[in-house]
């Protein structure tokens, strides 16, 4: 492992520190798929998905912290934007079954 990108002596080094990264982005928007799937076991509303101004406090915050990291604003943005929405997708999809087989369903 190297310490930072521009230690890297050759592509296959660069990729091989890409692919590492990508390992542990699986792993973690995994682990916040878990935390997804119980925030909409928690909600008994179906109109609580999504959450705007949740969505829109995560933005802010996420855009802070890519500022402080030196990241390209523009690609954090765009790979939060993704995420959320295809996250609330899941989340609607869950609601969906829970609400059909709940005991106050028709």
């Amino acid at each position: 492992m190297y310490p930072n990108a521009n230690q890297c002596l050759s592509l296959d080094d660069v990729r091989s520190q890409i692919d590492r990264i990508d390992s542990a982005l699986v792993r973690l928007v995994a682990e916040r798929g878990d935390y997804v799937r119980r925030a909409a076991e928690l909600k008994t509303d179906p109109s609580d998905v999504p959450d705007p101004a949740r969505v829109a406090r995560v933005l802010s915050r996420v855009g802070r912290l890519a500022a402080e990291a030196g990241a390209d604003l523009a690609v954090v943005e765009a790979t939060w934007q993704a995420m959320i929405g295809a996250f609330i997708d899941a989340e609607q999809r869950l609601q969906a079954r829970l609400h059909a087989h709940s005991p106050t369903a028709g």
